[in-house]
């Protein structure tokens, strides 16, 4: 027993050697505090704006990188057709409560009354406008802001009528000749705003009495009606492919330089032209607006305040060919020495058109697609 006792003192003693001096460090486990790794940092979240526009819309893809990197967001447009269908559906998602974009640009002077009646604009009044034209400010509760303006006219294939050894029409009443039978194609009002503006053109030229009568002559002389303005352009006008039928289209009268400006090989003269002839012509303004419904208001101004900003102004006769809204932008050199401004454009009261726009329209529907 003597000897067991000692055996085990021995190994105790042995054992204790073992262990590393001055270790004195606690044999429990570490707390969960002590283990976690840190957190890593996160990005700040990144944000979309949807822009709904018509199907004409351009802009250089710089300004609108420098926008998306300034506030952190991505733009998403969404084309939505010719003004005209892009405003209907706007309209039906609106009503919803469900708006399909948060900024709309595209509306013109000849749908502005159908859009304000719908109540479909948060009012932003943008800092910028104080240096826009009073006139092309149509919208006093600020719902919309002037963006842009053009004029829509009649231009014609320089080519064909020189060829042919045709007059070139100097006024609408001569479009009834039959000498012109076929030669004229123009976009459905219901559907188009340059359509809607040439109506509008007539009405003012004609009266509210005679205009029909003008259509009617119109018809008799096969004037060709598509819905909208990328397919009269350039499916139905030989001046622009040089394979279509009608040597004459509703476009606009920046058109003419657009044709010089792309020419490929390079031409000196644009083969096309527009007739300038008083009440031929028919001004349009472009506005936009912020969608009621959006979640997305201070980044929706913030875009209106980039459209009307000096770069995006001076960056809007080479991408969409109107003529920029905001005072003191230079215009390109190229945009002075080929576009034309029609100096006596048709006007219509507001208040007229808004009384009596959708009934115009249903009359010319009614008379030119039955």
């Amino acid at each position: 027993m003597k000897r067991l006792t000692l055996l085990l003192i021995l190994i105790g003693l042995l054992l204790s050697a073992c262990t590393p001096a001055g270790n004195t460090t606690p044999t429990t486990a570490p707390t969960q505090a002590e283990t976690k790794a840190p957190e890593p940092t996160e990005e700040p979240v990144q944000t979309t704006l949807t822009v709904m526009t018509h199907d004409s819309f351009a802009v250089s893809a710089e300004l609108v990188e420098a926008f998306q990197k300034t506030n952190n967001v991505t733009i998403n447009f969404v084309k939505a057709g010719d003004t005209g269908s892009a405003l209907n559906r706007i309209i039906l998602t609106s009503l919803s409560g469900t708006p399909a974009a948060d900024v709309f640009f595209g509306l013109d002077n000849t749908f502005l009354s159908r859009a304000l009646e719908n109540d479909l604009f948060i009012p932003y009044q943008a800092p910028a406008l104080k240096d826009v034209p009073a006139d092309l400010q149509l919208d006093a509760d600020y719902r919309v802001v002037p963006i842009d303006f053009g004029d829509v006219c009649i231009n014609y294939d320089k080519a064909y009528f020189e060829e042919k050894d045709i007059p070139l029409p100097e006024s609408l009443v001569q479009l009834k000749d039959p000498v012109y039978e076929g030669l004229l194609a123009v976009e459905n009002p219901a559907t188009s705003s340059p359509g809607l503006s040439f109506m509008l053109a007539t009405i003012a030229e004609f009266g509210e009495d005679g205009w029909l009568d003008w259509w009617a002559a119109m018809k008799e002389n096969s004037v060709v009606i598509v819905s909208d303005w990328e397919t009269a352009y350039y499916t139905n006008f030989s001046g622009s492919s040089g394979k279509g039928p009608q040597p004459m289209v509703v476009s606009y009268a920046s058109s003419p330089a657009a044709e010089l400006i792309y020419s490929d090989p390079k031409l000196d003269v644009s083969p096309t032209a527009f007739i300038i002839a008083p009440n031929t012509c028919w001004r349009q303004v472009e506005f936009a607006g912020i969608l009621r419904g959006t979640k997305q208001q201070a980044l929706a101004e913030k875009f209106i305040d980039f459209m009307l900003s000096p770069e995006f102004q001076a960056d809007v006769p080479m991408q969409m060919f109107v003529y920029p809204v905001l005072s003191g932008v230079a215009l390109p050199a190229e945009f002075e020495e080929a576009a034309q401004v029609p100096q006596d454009p048709a006007e219509l009261d507001p208040a007229l058109i808004a009384a009596n726009r959708e009934a115009w329209t249903k009359a010319w529907s009614d008379l030119m697609l039955k």
